[in-house]
């Protein structure tokens, strides 16, 4: 597969994961994750595996979060070649903050997912 072909498939990962947050589809989020990442979302703590992120997420949508949008997108290919690292500022109707590092791979299906995960709310709007 191509490096082009990657970040596309890549593209498509975190598009998904948007998509499912903004259809407040918790699962969906999750799905974008591959079995046993871990994600640091701070200040809340560190979530490992699927089911602990899926929570997670059902948590912050039941508060109202919604409406998540990427600006200042990079994507950087990993170091060893295994995928592609994610760095963007986000916002959400109620909060703001910067997606320090998300590290896409292909997962054994053919779909990138989410190998780690690491964002930060700075504030809330």
């Amino acid at each position: 597969m191509s490096s082009n072909e990657t970040l596309e498939l890549c593209k498509q990962g975190i598009a998904a994961w948007q998509t499912a947050f903004n259809n407040q589809d918790a699962a969906g989020c999750a799905a974008q994750y591959q079995q046993d990442t871990v994600m640091e979302a701070l200040p809340f703590g560190t979530f490992t595996g699927r089911e602990e992120i899926q929570a997670f997420w059902q948590n912050i949508i039941d508060q109202g979060f919604k409406d998540v949008d990427y600006t200042e997108v990079t994507w950087t290919p990993e170091e060893n070649g295994n995928g592609y690292i994610l760095a963007s500022k986000w916002t959400m109707n109620k909060a703001f903050g910067v997606v320090h590092r998300e590290h896409w791979v292909i997962d054994s299906d053919g779909k990138a997912r989410l190998a780690s995960d690491k964002f930060e709310v700075q504030g809330e709007r």
